[in-house]
């Protein structure tokens, strides 16, 4: 078993004098002294310490109130998601898989024992409830895995994590009176950090390792590749949230593989397509998994939704059962087939060839040596001319299947082109930021129209179950109705804002 929570915290570095007064603090009542935890912490990482790198720790951890396995996974700046897991000798399975993306199948070993006493207070609010935990840390760190090599290292600091639920501004508050007191907020993102760079063999004892910085991009196909970079970094990075069944996760990590397909396919005279396609193909089967369960889950939402909003004097029968059991009946089993998708050694290939594409760009000619904005200029016009026919061959059809089809094949497109626009943003600047918005709008209106659309699939499917059970269909033909009425409402809407867009970037 494993449960996750949300950290927010903020990290000190201690002073001598120990822990200023915060008993001033808008909303602190008092500080009450929790005692004194010894807290033994072995962290586990590969050999050539990819989780350390990703700012992701993993800990085999015994004393306090929460001994155990810990994985930390970074989600914003002081901000982390927390797995535990119950104390094993080796790292326990379920923890493995989630940092997979990361280590590839890399083995995971200790690498750092923290060893720290830690004076823990409860920031109180005057009834007594807690706000915040501020915890005052004696510690000291030897680097494992290395006989002969490194030296240990002692530090003292202050941890405050805001407790579940608290007031967003209360750290804000918290940090202010720190910095009055003289006390800084720490250089390093983790005590493990600090430990690998406190105890690095051949260093002194206060070097802090920075991070690389890359280099601005110059070429058109460093514009491409650092766009291409940043989705790979956004697929590895949701891997753990989808495992989790974190909310949108799954949403955010198929847009990512869009939006790099997209480019791949884009950017075709910056990138050799020989390289790029069979890349793109394994692109496009990760999307279609992703998608399984997805656009269902689309649809049953968007049902609840709009049944709320029937008068329940037109509701006629066991509605909102027979939907909910449509949705269990489609949805299930799609996490798990997900999961074993991840799991998959095609999965794993797919990153690995990412990583090489990336390591070993196949840049063109034109990538190299052409200008940015003419080369990527070229490349968003040709999508956007694309669009731009299909939305008109739509809208010059009547309604209908036809029109339906040809509208969707439309957001496809407009998709396309936003995410080509957004790779060509730095060097076009004003114009391909304005298309990135409207193919945005259009995109997300036509998006709206194909949920119209399979939803009154969904409800013809569903009012035939009602029928066969000897149901009534009225409610399923009123909410039928609507979806229609929203449909056409959109494609009325359509031509207005297709007229504000065609003037192109």
């Amino acid at each position: 078993m494993a449960d996750t929570r949300r950290e927010i915290e903020r990290k000190y570095e201690s002073k001598d004098s120990g822990l200023p007064d915060l008993t001033g603090v808008p909303g602190v009542a008092a500080v009450v002294d929790k005692g004194v935890a010894h807290l033994d912490a072995t962290y586990y990482d590969t050999a050539d310490q990819r989780l350390a790198a990703a700012s992701v720790t993993l800990r085999r951890r015994t004393g306090g109130s929460d001994a155990g396995w810990h994985l930390k996974l970074p989600v914003a700046p002081g901000v982390r998601d927390e797995v535990h897991a119950p104390l094993s000798d080796r790292p326990p399975r379920r923890l493995v898989r989630l940092v997979r993306s990361r280590t590839r199948g890399a083995a995971l070993e200790p690498v750092a024992r923290l060893v720290t006493d830690r004076e823990v207070h409860d920031l109180v609010d005057d009834r007594g409830g807690v706000l915040a935990e501020v915890a005052v840390d004696a510690v000291c760190a030897e680097r494992l895995g290395e006989p002969g090599v490194g030296h240990p290292a002692q530090w003292s600091e202050i941890e405050v994590e805001a407790a579940d639920g608290a007031d967003p501004g209360l750290l804000d508050a918290i940090d202010k009176r720190m910095r009055k007191a003289g006390v800084r907020p720490s250089r390093s993102s983790s005590k493990l950090a600090h430990a690998l760079a406190r105890t690095a063999p051949g260093k002194p004892r206060e070097t802090r390792r920075r991070p690389p910085v890359a280099p601005a991009p110059v070429t058109a196909g460093d514009h491409v590749l650092a766009y291409a970079r940043a989705q790979r970094d956004a697929l590895v990075a949701l891997d753990p949230q989808v495992r989790l069944g974190l909310p949108d996760s799954v949403h955010r990590m198929r847009v990512a593989t869009r939006r790099l397909r997209g480019a791949l396919r884009s950017y075709r005279a910056v990138l050799d397509r020989a390289v790029t396609d069979p890349v793109g193909g394994e692109l496009k089967w990760l999307g279609a998994e992703l998608g399984v369960g997805r656009d269902h889950e689309v649809i049953g939402e968007r049902l609840s939704l709009a049944l709320d909003d029937v008068p329940r004097r037109l509701i006629a029968g066991p509605v909102r059962t027979r939907l909910r059991t449509w949705s269990h009946a489609r949805g299930g089993g799609s996490r798990r087939r997900l999961v074993a998708v991840l799991d998959g050694g095609r999965y794993l290939a797919l990153l690995a060839a990412l990583d090489d594409l990336l390591a070993e760009p196949p840049t063109r000619p034109r990538g190299r040596t052409g200008k940015p904005a003419k080369v990527m200029g070229k490349a968003v016009r040709k999508d956007f001319g694309r669009m731009a026919r299909l939305i008109e061959r739509a809208l010059a059809l009547p309604p209908g299947p036809d029109r339906d089809l040809a509208l969707h094949e439309a957001r496809k497109e407009a998709k396309r082109t936003r995410y080509s626009a957004e790779a060509a943003t730095p060097p076009l600047g004003d114009p391909a930021a304005a298309l990135v918005r409207s193919a945005k709008a259009l995109q997300n209106l036509l998006g709206d129209h194909q949920d119209s659309v399979m939803t009154r699939e969904a409800l013809r499917e569903v009012a035939r179950q009602a029928h066969a059970a000897g149901e009534s269909g009225f409610t399923y033909g009123v909410l039928y109705g609507r979806e229609e009425r929203r449909a056409a409402e959109i494609e009325a809407a359509l031509p207005t804002l297709w007229r504000a867009t065609r003037g192109g970037p």
